[in-house]
């Protein structure tokens, strides 16, 4: 299954990939195509945290949504994706929101990587915070929303970001409630 991977990362890369546990929060417009994208790559170990149920307007842009499944809970039918894909890949399924309350339950040090793909302001940026305190290495997405020209999507460290209002709107919400990420992501 992973021949084309192994050929273009090479054997060893490819083993740390199998052997990585990710943690993948939010698996609709872009989570949901990360979950599917990191199990067809080879990651072996990920959990996907969402508390949403798929709704018509998920039809478009959601991986998971079908129009047979519309109420169902997104990680229950993510999880039921991606084992159809690899049925040996370990994936657990967690229908919560992250938040002030559930915070506490995730011991991110248990992580080798933390995905954010939390449209929520305040969520997203309690993620961040706690993330950035843990051994992980953060991934967050920001305002992928109404975005059409795939030329234009860059990879930077957050403060560098620029022209996203979302990652403008969070780093002046983190600095007024200082709580500002412990490093860099």
């Amino acid at each position: 299954m992973f021949s084309r991977t192994i050929q273009a990362i090479g054997e060893t890369a490819f083993a740390r990939l199998q052997s990585a546990r990710v943690i993948l929060f939010g698996v609709g417009g872009v989570g949901g195509w990360c979950a599917e994208a990191l199990v067809r790559t080879g990651v072996q170990h990920l959990t996907i945290v969402d508390f949403d149920t798929i709704a018509p307007s998920n039809l478009n842009r959601q991986v998971v949504a079908t129009a047979a499944n519309i109420g169902s809970t997104k990680v229950e039918q993510m999880r039921t994706r991606l084992l159809s894909i690899n049925p040996q890949a370990d994936i657990t399924a967690l229908p919560m929101r992250y938040d002030a309350d559930t915070a506490d339950c995730f011991d991110f040090n248990q992580y080798n990587y933390i995905l954010d793909a939390i449209d929520s302001l305040d969520c997203k940026m309690l993620l961040i915070h706690r993330a950035t305190l843990s051994t992980a290495t953060l991934f967050s997405s920001m305002g992928a929303a109404r975005k059409y020209d795939p030329a234009r999507i860059e990879v930077a460290e957050f403060w560098k970001v620029h022209g996203c209002p979302l990652a403008r709107a969070l780093r002046t919400r983190m600095k007024k409630a200082d709580l500002l990420p412990a490093k860099k992501f």
